[in-house]
């Protein structure tokens, strides 16, 4: 199929990889974005890729799989890891941004690409109404990429059920709440990362276990947003509300979000029951967020039971968390292994509405849809990276059937086993030692071949 012309359909992450990566290859693209005249329940800025969870890219480890995807992604000119190491901020060995800078930067960098045309307006419907033909506006397109992400619009989100033959699954994600650095109390709060207290990446508020226990309950009793009454409610594993943690035993939050280990509370030289964390949210240190507390309690509940937190009694709110819902189709069901809808083959989906979870890995799949697009118009087609890389296993997880088919951030469980007995530490290095030889050898094979 001769690819001259391309719809992507949302700015977000995946949208702005997928596009610049088909206007470098001569690709003409118009990239639609329906904000600022229109924006989701969580989105605010009318810049492209808004980060409106977390400001961090995770683990930058090169041990780590999401360590290991991010160097796959700067091997394939990632615009993401380009953004990101130009409005990156201290976070450890985590990849933080300053989340206003890095949406600007990748804006600016679309908007320099001639090949790009913006149109800020929605697309409602894949389909014309009332028949099953594509829309007319669309039809002009050799292709059309949906990256409208998890927050696609009521009226897309229908459109693509429709087209998938069943009806699209979704989950609940939270956000969470953000505090002006200014009002948390440093008499009491520390800094310090774990097992370093002489970094300043992250900010720590200290409990014992009446002040841990006080604040759990409060979890467990505060008012929350209810979902609407025809939605079920399904939470991603990976970002549970923190209440719903809490109620699943008094020491949960602090084996997990509230974790002490490592840390010594300079106050009595000790370590703490329990700890919330703040991590910088700009580079100048004046709004943080508070790690592990994405939530669906109330905004007045919030306020109230945040500041029993020590160190967060005056603390005042840059934004508050809040639920909303992400959807996603099935994609074994419904996808073929090039991204393409079984039952509209010129529709393309990328980003985490396919079911990929967590920023790096939805720009990775709008960067892998636009390379392999890219090639196709070029004369080529792209192989598929293999399953034991960052990349080739996540898609895989895109194409394995389940019974209920799951978002899922890259992980290692998702590659090959090793077959091989190790201690767990050597598993990981040893996951991510194959991952870097077989991605290797699977770009020297691509590019010796004249294909990227």
């Amino acid at each position: 199929m001769a690819i001259a012309s391309a719809a992507v359909i949302g700015a977000g992450l995946a949208g702005c990889e997928c596009a610049l990566a088909l206007a470098d290859a001569g690709v003409a693209v118009t990239l639609f974005e329906m904000k600022p005249g229109r924006f989701s329940p969580a989105h605010t800025n009318a810049d492209f890729a808004e980060l409106v969870c977390s400001n961090s890219f995770r683990s930058d480890a090169p041990d780590s799989a999401v360590g290991r995807l991010k160097e796959e992604m700067r091997a394939l000119g990632s615009v993401t890891m380009r953004a990101a190491a130009a409005t990156r901020i201290p976070a450890g060995k985590a990849l933080a941004v300053d989340r206003q800078l890095f949406a600007a930067e990748i804006t600016r960098r679309v908007l320099a690409q001639p090949g790009v045309r913006v149109e800020r307006r929605a697309i409602a419907a894949l389909e014309a109404p009332g028949s099953g033909e594509r829309n007319p506006e669309l039809a002009a397109y050799d292709v059309t990429v949906v990256s409208a992400g998890p927050l696609a619009s009521d009226e897309l989100a229908a459109s693509l059920g429709r087209l998938t033959g069943e009806e699209h699954l979704y989950f609940y994600d939270a956000i969470a709440p953000v505090v002006d650095g200014a009002s948390v109390d440093m008499d009491i709060a520390f800094w310090g990362a774990r097992y370093q207290p002489e970094d300043c990446d992250y900010l720590n508020c200290p409990m014992n276990r009446e002040e841990y226990s006080a604040f759990r309950q409060a979890l467990l009793d505060g008012g929350r947003v209810s979902a609407r009454e025809f939605e079920e409610e399904r939470h991603f594993e990976g970002c549970m509300p923190v209440e719903a943690l809490a109620e699943r035993g008094f020491m949960t939050l602090a084996f997990g979000p509230l974790k002490p280990v490592g840390f010594t509370d300079p106050r009595t030289g000790a370590r703490p029951f329990a700890l919330l964390q703040l991590r910088a949210e700009d580079a100048n240190k004046s709004m943080f967020n508070l790690v592990g507390c994405q939530t669906k309690l109330t905004h007045g509940e919030q306020e109230r039971i945040f500041r029993m937190a020590p160190g967060l009694a005056r603390a005042e709110f840059v934004r508050l968390g809040s639920m909303h819902r992400n959807t996603f189709v099935n994609a074994p069901k419904a996808l073929a292994p090039d991204l393409s809808l079984l039952a509209a083959p010129r529709v393309y989906l990328a980003g985490q509405i396919t079911g990929v979870e967590g920023y790096v890995e939805s720009a990775a799949c709008g960067l892998w849809l636009g390379r392999q697009l890219a090639a196709r118009a070029c004369g080529f087609e792209l192989p598929l990276p293999p399953e034991e890389c960052a990349l080739g296993a996540l898609l895989a997880h895109l194409r394995r059937p389940a019974r209920r088919f799951q978002p899922s951030n890259v992980q290692f469980g998702l590659m090959p086993d090793l077959g091989e007995k190790a201690r767990k530490t050597k598993r990981k290095t040893l996951y991510a030692e194959r991952a870097e030889s077989a991605f290797g050898a699977w770009l020297d094979e691509v590019r010796s071949a004249g294909q990227t």
